[in-house]
């Protein structure tokens, strides 16, 4: 193997707690090692809300990971979520040296760091800041401005935030495993990851990843993240709604859900019945799968509003020519992916982590329900913007983008040196003399 490097990821979800351990393989394609996943009781809507549930959870996929791949699992890369994340465009400024020659990838790095000490809520964390289009000397839309001369460096930063105790109480569930978290990543950006291809991102793409608890959505455009967002509505509330409108158990909800459920009622056939076991001493009850799709119907069309909400006010609803991407367990919902394009009007997919996977042991690890998992594990070996990858690739290779050397003019130097070179034509001169 070229890359012997095993990296995990822990996705934190509302219905599944899952680990992944993967290395990648000489064609440089992820191949999944192990994966543990577990019943995820202690969180909601992405928020842990019982820390010794989620750590029971975390311990139990963990063991089952470690195991498969028959590794010890120490470092993770940890997946956040929930109604708590919050993002803004925000704008920074440098001023460089005049003598300096050209842009370095410090400058670049050193005005991405000041951006962290910027002014935020009181009770949150940045968690991501993400560079937009550069300005160099007032002049916009560069993208990445290395090797350029200039004095005054610019910038949009897309700036991520979460809620400082969120973070907290999942380092500490990360802690009481007895793991070390080596970084925290939005599950939407790792999803997009494992799903969106390159040209996808240069066209323009919303990925719509529908989990349990929460929707996340990302936007994409010429290669650069846009606009993030999370809903906490998910796959759980259709299975609620099911439950209370069919009135059955939450588990003959879920599996009616997921065995006979359509995202258009119309799809479904007005004769067909399914019958679910009655409680004790009762009939059994039966119900209309026309009535189950329109149960549905009603609450993904609700998910769909807030989506198109969300690209409407990022602005680039008529840039994205890629059109959505659905993954998520939500994505696996019957004409779903029809549903989105009747109601948003833009061109649909489901998204498959298949592209950067090798292969594999695990062949459940291709399902749209694992792709914030793998995206994870991605993230452990590709940076989160291209531009990113270059710079670490530039420094790694022992070529660090060439800097100018400044030079230091120091008065004294000159003089010193004019006194010298007039010292010596002098002394030539006399010496020319005395031969006369």
């Amino acid at each position: 193997m070229e890359n012997k490097e095993l990296i995990v990821g822990l996705d934190i979800g509302t219905t599944k707690i899952c680990v992944i351990v993967g290395r990648k393989n000489e064609y440089g394609k992820l191949e999944v090692l192990g994966m543990g996943k577990a019943v995820s009781d202690g969180v909601d809507r992405g928020v842990v809300t019982n820390i010794d549930k989620t750590v029971h959870a975390i311990e139990k996929a963990v063991e089952e990971a470690s195991e498969m791949a028959n590794v010890d699992i120490v470092d993770v890369i940890v997946g956040i979520a929930g109604q708590h994340i919050q993002s803004k465009i925000q704008s920074g400024s440098i001023m460089r040296q005049p003598t300096d020659d050209e842009i370095t990838i410090e400058d670049v790095r050193r005005l991405s760091s000041e951006m962290e000490n910027i002014l935020i809520p009181p009770g949150n964390t940045i968690i991501h800041v993400m560079p937009q289009d550069y300005t160099v000397d007032y002049e916009g839309g560069i993208k990445d401005p290395v090797g350029m001369s200039g004095t005054r460096l610019e910038a949009d930063f897309h700036i991520i935030t979460a809620q400082t105790t969120a973070i907290n109480n999942i380092n500490r569930c990360v802690r009481r495993a007895e793991l070390v978290s080596k970084q925290l990543i939005l599950e939407p950006l790792a999803s997009s990851l494992s799903v969106l291809s390159d040209d996808e991102k240069e066209a323009g793409v919303c990925l719509v990843d529908i989990g349990g608890g929460t929707t996340d959505i990302a936007i994409f455009y010429e290669n650069i993240i846009r606009h993030t967002a999370v809903i906490p509505l998910g796959g759980n509330i259709i299975t609620k709604d099911i439950k209370e409108g069919c009135m059955v158990m939450q588990n003959q909800a879920e599996l009616l859900k997921t065995k006979f459920g359509k995202a258009i009622a119309e799809e479904a056939n007005p004769n067909e019945i399914v019958s679910i076991p009655g409680l004790r001493n009762r009939a059994p009850k039966e119900i209309s799968i026309r009535n189950l799709a329109s149960i549905i119907q009603a609450r993904m069309e609700e998910i769909i509003e807030i989506v198109q909400n969300e690209i409407m006010q990022s602005g680039h609803y008529k840039k994205l020519a890629g059109g959505i991407v659905l993954t998520g367990g939500g994505a696996q919902l019957q004409f779903v992916s029809q549903l989105f394009e009747y109601m948003t009007g833009l061109d649909t997919r489901i998204g498959y982590p298949n592209e950067h996977l090798g292969k594999s042991v695990i062949e459940e690890v291709k399902s749209p329900m694992y792709a914030t998992s793998v995206g994870l594990v991605l993230a452990g070996f590709k940076a989160l913007d291209d531009r990113d990858q270059g710079y670490t690739n530039r420094t790694a290779n022992g070529k660090p983008v060439k800097r100018a050397k400044s030079i230091d003019i120091n008065p004294k130097d000159i003089f010193d040196k004019i006194a010298g070179r007039l010292k010596g034509i002098l002394s030539d001169d006399i010496g020319d003399d005395s031969n006369y």
